[in-house]
C-alpha cells in the first residue's frame, strides 16, 4: 500500500512540474483602440493574463492613425505597471478613426503624465521587426483587434538592422499563429477588414502561418462592461473608459457593450476550444471591397470560431477578467 501511495505521489508531483513548466504565450497585441471602446476590455484581459503568468506581452501596437491611439496604449500599460512594453504607431496609410465622443482624447489628458501623440512613438513595423527578431522560432502569437495596416507593412518590409529576413520570411520563422477579430462567417462585411481593404486582401492572401478568426457574430452576442463600469476601482482608466463610454457612446446610454475584441484575446492566450467550436479546413476569402466569405471547399491554415455555450457563460468569464487590478507597490 505504501508503494502504491508513493507511486501516486511521484506521479502527481511529476505532472504538477509539467504543468508549471508551461511557458507563457508570447503575445503581440495590435489594436485600433479608438473607433470603439471594447479594445479597453481586450487590453485589460491581456494584462490580467500576463499577471497570472499565462502570457507575456511583447508589444502593443496602434493600427489607427488618429493621433491619440498610441498614447492610449501607454495609459493602460502604465496603469498595469508595464510601462516598458514597446508601443508602435501606424504608417500614414492607416485609417484614422476616433470615437464620436472622443474618449481617447479625454483619457490621455486625464491619465498620461505628459501629452503625447502617435508621432512620439516608433513605427509599428520597426517594433514588429525588432521584437520578432529577438524571439525563438515559431513562438509568437499575434492578435489583431483592428485594421491590418501594420501587418501589411510588416509583410512588405525589407531586411534591416534587426533581421536579415524580409517581413514575410520573419513572420514565417517567428510567428506561431495569428488570431484576428476580423470578418463575418460564413460571409459578411466587417469594419476591421473593409476600412483598409487593400491591406486586408494583401495580408490574408499572403500570411504564411495559421490564422484563427473571431468573427463579428461572436463578440456581437457577448455583452460586457457594466460590471467594471459600476463596480470597478474608481480612478482606474478601465473603469473610467467604460463608465464614460457606456453613458454617451453613439449619443445614447447603454447598459453593456459588445465584446468583439475580448474574444480574440481570450482565444490567443487560452485554448479556444475551451470556449468555442473551431471550424477548420476552409479558406477566408477577402474581396477587393473588404467583404468576405468562407470557402469550405478550399483547405488552408484558416479557421474560425462558432458559439458553443450560452452567451452569458462567456460574458461572465470576460466580465470577471475585466475586473483585474494591478497589485499596488
Amino acid at each position: 500500500m505504501k508503494k502504491v501511495l508513493l507511486f501516486i505521489s511521484i506521479f502527481l508531483l511529476s505532472n504538477s512540474l509539467i504543468l508549471f513548466s508551461i511557458e507563457p504565450v508570447k503575445i503581440i497585441f495590435d489594436t485600433d483602440m479608438g473607433p470603439d471602446f471594447d479594445d479597453v476590455g481586450a487590453i485589460t484581459i491581456l494584462h490580467a493574463f500576463a499577471a497570472k503568468g499565462e502570457c507575456e506581452i511583447l508589444a502593443t501596437l496602434a493600427s489607427d492613425d488618429y493621433p491619440f491611439i498610441a498614447p492610449t496604449l501607454e495609459v493602460f500599460n502604465r496603469y498595469f505597471q508595464k510601462p516598458e512594453i514597446p508601443i508602435g504607431a501606424p504608417g500614414a496609410d492607416a485609417p484614422a478613426f476616433s470615437c464620436p465622443n472622443h474618449w481617447n482624447d479625454s483619457l490621455v489628458v486625464k491619465f498620461l503624465p505628459k501629452l503625447k501623440t502617435n508621432k512620439n512613438y516608433p513605427l509599428a513595423t520597426e517594433v514588429y521587426r525588432k521584437v520578432l527578431a529577438a524571439q525563438k522560432d515559431q513562438s509568437v502569437v499575434i492578435v489583431t483587434v483592428g485594421f491590418l495596416s501594420n501587418l501589411a507593412a510588416l509583410l512588405k518590409s525589407e531586411p534591416d538592422q534587426y533581421s536579415r529576413f524580409t517581413g514575410r520570411e520573419l513572420v514565417a520563422k517567428k510567428v506561431k499563429k495569428w488570431v484576428a477579430m476580423a470578418g463575418s462567417f460564413p460571409e459578411g462585411n466587417e469594419f476591421n477588414v473593409n476600412q483598409h481593404a487593400k491591406a486586408s486582401v494583401d495580408v490574408i492572401q499572403n500570411w504564411p502561418t495559421p490564422i484563427l478568426f473571431s468573427g463579428f457574430e461572436i463578440g456581437d452576442k457577448i455583452m460586457t462592461g457594466n460590471k467594471v463600469a459600476t463596480q470597478g476601482t474608481k480612478g482606474s482608466p478601465v473603469q473610467w473608459a467604460y463608465n464614460y463610454c457606456l453613458s454617451n457612446y453613439e449619443n445614447r446610454p447603454s447598459l453593456n457593450r459588445n465584446s468583439w475584441d475580448h474574444t480574440a484575446v481570450l482565444c490567443a492566450v487560452r485554448n479556444p476550444e475551451d470556449y468555442f467550436y473551431v471550424i477548420r479546413n476552409g479558406t477566408f476569402i477577402c474581396n477587393p471591397d473588404g467583404s468576405n466569405s468562407w470557402n469550405a471547399d478550399q483547405n488552408s491554415n484558416h479557421s474560425f470560431l462558432v458559439h458553443k455555450y450560452p452567451y452569458q457563460k462567456i460574458t461572465d468569464i470576460l466580465d470577471d477578467l475585466m475586473m483585474f487590478e494591478p497589485q499596488k507597490n
